[in-house]
């Protein structure tokens, strides 16, 4: 029994100390986190869900995904009130918390009730006040829930990881890429991996050109399609010789980012085969690398016409960004 009263007393100093440090919590004892990749739980009252700020949330964190051939949400998200929001149901890895308040306030939350996690708290004196923080700060917390979504993936991809030693000499590149691809085609300056799926494959390629390939930020789109276009109509196999190209009925989307550090254009659209039926997704890093004179390109796409790609392309984007450049 006295053992037993050690112990007690023990953890209750530990608790104690933990949670009243300063008023702060010790972060690091808080559970894992659980979720798939991109759910996001929506914590709000039910009227303020039916409502115009529910409307504000699912206009900005339920937007269209960019570069795919059908509409699918930037999040899957689903609603609880603030008092359901307890125990097990914090555990999500992503969240966003808005509720009416007496202040004004956004906050930027990391690892708050599990770890990893991120998190977006959201306080207003009004419903108006409350879109208008929603529609003003959604790009800074899309983003961080982004990066905090591509890490996990990337943490998920890196427990069985596929050999690329054969890559790394070839194209001085090294990426996480997960066991259950293969390699269809290498050759010394062109690597093609592909993973199959139930009903089609998801697919990444790797090149490079010469840096003035691409010359500025007002042509580069064109450029980049047109590199794509010349490597897809000669390098990838198509039935009856059809051509591997961008799809030209809709306009891709051109953002600038960074890969291991340097300068890249991130690409995202939509392919097709030339005259068939054939198309899918794809994102496309152009990588300045100015050391070996050249823009290493990074390319991710999808071949799956029964189902949802939002998250295949998502562990594409999650695979291509984790390349280490020699």
């Amino acid at each position: 029994m006295k053992v037993l009263y050690i112990l007690l007393v023990s953890f209750f100093v530990v608790l104690t100390s933990s949670c009243n440090d300063g008023g702060k919590r010790d972060k690091s004892l808080v559970p894992n986190s659980v979720g798939n990749i991109n759910a996001l739980q929506i914590i709000t009252p039910n009227d303020l869900w039916n409502g115009v700020v529910g409307e504000a949330i699912r206009n900005n964190f339920a937007a269209p995904t960019d570069g795919l051939p059908q509409d699918e949400p930037l999040f899957s998200m689903n609603q609880m009130p603030p008092e359901a929001f307890t125990g097990f149901a914090r555990s999500n890895r992503l969240f966003l918390y808005v509720v009416l308040s007496e202040e004004d306030k956004v906050t930027i939350a990391t690892d708050e009730y599990a770890k990893p996690q991120a998190g977006a708290i959201i306080k207003a004196t009004s419903e108006e006040k409350l879109v208008e923080l929603i529609n003003k700060n959604a790009a800074q917390i899309i983003e961080k829930f982004h990066n905090s979504e591509i890490k996990e993936r990337q943490r998920r991809t890196a427990i069985s990881l596929m050999k690329t030693d054969s890559l790394k000499k070839a194209m001085g590149v090294s990426m996480q890429i997960p066991s259950a691809y293969r390699i269809a085609k290498a050759t010394d300056s062109f690597f093609w991996m592909r993973k199959d799926l139930k009903d089609g494959t998801t697919n990444i390629l790797v090149y490079e050109v010469p840096l003035n390939m691409i010359t500025n930020d007002s042509t580069a789109v064109g450029d980049i399609i047109k590199i794509r276009d010349s490597i897809g109509s000669r390098l990838l196999p198509v039935e009856d010789d059809g051509q591997f190209i961008t799809e030209d009925a809709y306009a891709p989307y051109l953002f600038t980012t960074k890969i291991d550090g340097k300068f890249a254009y991130e690409t995202k659209g939509t392919w097709e085969v030339k005259d068939d039926w054939m198309g899918g997704p794809f994102v496309n890093y152009a990588v300045r690398d100015e050391k070996n004179n050249r823009y290493l390109i990074l390319e991710g796409f999808t071949y799956a016409p029964a189902v949802s790609k939002r998250d295949l392309q998502f562990e594409l984007e999650s695979i291509l960004n984790s390349a280490k450049i020699e």
